[in-house]
């Protein structure tokens, strides 16, 4: 059975990270594609689990080679989904998770019909800010600059296809998962996770 691919969206801060991390926990069969990245490791991230960490002379081989579903510069430095990666967890019958800005997103939409898209906002700006000062890792310098990227990026919600506010972490938990149960239960997966139900159910009798 082929997984369902999902793409979600946020401006920096706005949660969503730590939701799909948190929807994973309560969810079976649903991975976290690890993207490429050239930014430097924060603290506590770990190369391999939160990003593939590589120089931009790698990143742009990768480019040249076509190894990228999509790919994007942000802030200075470039962020990528490797398309190997992708589909052979999506053949494994996993739901993959793409955690990618508006640009990486067209890309996709492009390149993959049927995808799921999910934009995460947080309830205002005053949040926002208070969340990414919260970090601790940043000067306010970046901050402002975070801030104004924030707004550019929320511009593009409504080439998205479901909208979540995280105001309440647990509400948005429970909203991402029902999108996630809702595409499961479309009727091609379904037909085909059913196969033998069905044809029990409509075999004619002599």
């Amino acid at each position: 059975m082929h997984g369902n691919l999902f793409i979600v969206s946020a401006p920096s801060g706005a949660g969503k990270t730590s939701l799909v991390r948190a929807m994973m926990e309560r969810l079976d069969g649903v991975v976290f594609s690890v993207s490429h990245t050239t930014r430097a490791m924060r603290p506590g991230e770990q190369d391999g689990r939160d990003y593939h960490f590589i120089d931009k002379a790698k990143f742009e081989a990768m480019i040249a080679a076509g190894d990228f579903l999509e790919h994007a510069k942000v802030f200075d430095n470039y962020y990528g989904t490797a398309s190997a990666s992708v589909e052979s967890q999506l053949a494994a019958g996993q739901d993959v998770f793409l955690d990618i800005d508006w640009q990486g997103a067209r890309q996709v939409r492009s390149a993959w019909p049927g995808v799921v898209s999910i934009f995460i906002l947080p309830p205002s700006r005053a949040t926002l800010e208070t969340r990414l000062r919260g970090r601790g890792q940043d000067s306010d310098e970046i901050i402002a600059r975070r801030m104004q990227g924030a707004v550019s990026e929320s511009a593009h919600y409504e080439e998205y296809e479901y909208l979540i506010i995280n105001d309440d972490f647990q509400t948005a938990q429970d909203e991402l998962i029902a999108i996630v149960h809702a595409q499961r239960l479309r009727l091609i997966p379904q037909a085909r996770r059913h196969r033998e139900l069905l044809a029990s159910l409509l075999a004619s009798k002599s």
